[in-house]
């Protein structure tokens, strides 16, 4: 495989491959033909049992359910491309009279969804006209980090970490996905160079680019709990908690009480993310010497990377404003809220993919930065899965089948102390939020929690609390999170490994969470 080759493989998505599009071995290959088999067969079997089973559930609850169910199965065995199985749970829910079409349908127009549809347009300018391979070098040049594959990727976690404090976490990881694959396409060539992989290697299989890509998802989703602005589930679940406790969580207390535990929660991440998806190369020999080499050979600014970086700058820039604003004047402020209203980052960044049509490279040609050929090659199809993700979600909770799943869990556990309410409430909130998203997970779960808490006669705080840090959880599938679809749309991380990358970080985040959210709580003075 040529260096061209490496560089084309990083440059289009290939989120779902057909086992003929792969390069496996015959242990690999007979592996997924069993998996997507036996999903062809379990996906339908497990909606028709749960359809079936004599559960004390209302009608449109169960079958919700079942369909839900039958959708994951399809999601994790992936018999057919991932998208085409939420299709298909569209489908049935639609067919079997959940919902009608046009109420199953209008989440598809969330913000989100144009989040997606700009950051991807931006991520393909930077790959088209090189300014990703420009960004990669940097990091790549930082003193101590360019020679270590795991210095490399603890060092662009914590870049992601610090980000999405003040940025949306989709919006942090949208505008580093270009400089992530820059990166792994320089790791891949130096590999190739080193005679570390063979010449036919497949560069969208290295498992250092796995770990690259999910410490890039799953790093924003834990610099997002750094401060009240950093995800939506914090505003929600801090505006809920205070209404229901009379207890103002103002913006310092929140980030004395999540700096321990997200600091904690990065350390753990490195150690989850490098065990489990162990890079095939740890130390990278002649980087600086390469790095200046191909510095030299980028040359000057082009005016068409001069453009992209104009239009990737607006956005950048009008995403972080509103948290500027919040810092300033507070949440509670009448411009913040006309502020967040109004710079959308749906809308922002479909803004500024705008403007990659409208800035001209040569313009008494007319041509301009990018040609629609060019958007039309982003991934459409996680743009459609995080869509139904998100239709799912919406069910969940307009049918009423999240409260009756919450309320009847806790019934028959018996949660009655702090200490299993806290645990209860961040495990319910990690499970909701690994089929719906995250910002649905706080609106469902934290309402839930606190009337448990009150008839338990527990201060719901910290309870609640617990629910609202771990709705920015779910690492498991696509759907969880839209840092995770942003990168599985790369098509460099196979959905069994984030499964099993997602899962063990998962338990060790609501471990993490149980035991210090209470000590941080107590010495912030708030419960």
């Amino acid at each position: 495989m040529s260096r061209t080759d490496v560089d084309a493989a990083f440059s289009r998505p290939a989120t779902y491959r057909s086992l003929g599009e792969q390069q496996l071995s015959p242990r690999e290959e007979a592996f997924e033909k069993g998996r997507r088999t036996v999903g062809l067969v379990l996906a339908p079997v497990v909606t028709i049992v749960m359809l079936l089973l004599p559960l004390d559930l209302p009608g449109e609850q169960q079958t919700l359910a079942a369909v839900l169910l039958g959708v994951v199965v399809l999601w994790v065995t992936e018999p057919v491309p991932i998208p085409i199985g939420g299709f298909i749970g569209i489908a049935a829910i639609v067919l079997l009279g959940v919902a009608t079409a046009d109420e199953a349908l209008a989440p598809f127009g969330s913000s989100t969804v144009f989040t997606f549809i700009g950051a991807f347009i931006l991520a393909q300018a930077m790959l088209k006209h090189g300014l990703a391979k420009r960004f990669a070098m940097f990091v790549l040049d930082l003193p101590g980090v360019g020679t270590s594959t795991f210095r490399v990727i603890i060092a662009f976690g914590a870049i992601t970490c610090l980000l999405s404090a003040f940025v949306s976490n989709t919006a942090t990881v949208a505008m580093l996905l270009p400089t992530a694959l820059g990166i792994l396409t320089v790791i891949a060539k130096l590999m190739q160079d080193q005679g570390v992989v063979d010449e036919g290697f497949d560069p969208l299989r290295l498992r250092v680019g796995a770990a690259l890509m999910l410490m890039l998802a799953y790093g924003a989703s834990v610099g997002g709990l750094l401060t009240p602005v950093g995800s939506p589930p914090n505003l929600i679940g801090r505006g809920l908690i205070e209404e229901a406790t009379g207890t103002r969580i103002s913006f310092l207390d929140w980030m004395i009480m999540a700096v321990p535990i997200c600091a904690c929660m990065f350390v753990a991440l490195a150690v989850v993310v490098l065990l489990v998806n162990k890079p095939e190369i740890r130390h990278l020999e002649g980087v600086e010497e390469w790095v200046d080499a191909e510095k030299a050979k980028l040359g000057r600014l082009s005016r068409a990377e001069v453009n992209t970086l104009i239009a990737f700058g607006t956005t950048v820039t009008l995403w972080i404003f509103p948290g500027v604003v919040a810092l300033v004047a507070g949440t509670e402020s009448s411009t913040y809220t006309a502020v967040s209203d109004r710079l959308d980052e749906g809308v922002v960044a479909v803004l500024g993919a705008s403007l990659l049509f409208l800035l001209p490279t040569r313009w008494e040609e007319r041509e301009f930065t990018l040609r629609w050929s060019d958007a039309a090659r982003i991934d459409w199809g996680t743009v459609v899965l995080f869509g139904t993700g998100i239709i799912f979600g919406s069910l969940l909770e307009s049918s009423g089948l999240a409260e009756t799943i919450g309320t009847g869990t806790s019934d028959l556990l018996g949660v009655s102390s702090v200490i299993t309410l806290t645990a209860f409430a961040a495990l319910l909130a990690i499970v909701v939020s690994e089929t719906t998203s995250n910002t649905a997970a706080a609106a469902v779960v934290v309402p839930i929690i606190i009337p448990i808490a009150v008839t338990a006669d527990v201060n719901p705080f910290i309870p609640a609390l617990a629910a609202t840090f771990a709705a920015s959880f779910g690492f498991m599938l696509p759907v969880s999170t839209p840092q995770n679809a942003i990168v599985y749309g790369s098509g460099i991380v196979p959905i069994t490994t984030m499964i099993r990358t997602g899962i063990t970080f998962d338990v060790l985040g609501a471990i993490l969470i149980v035991a210090l959210l209470p000590v941080m709580v107590g010495v912030v003075g708030l419960a």
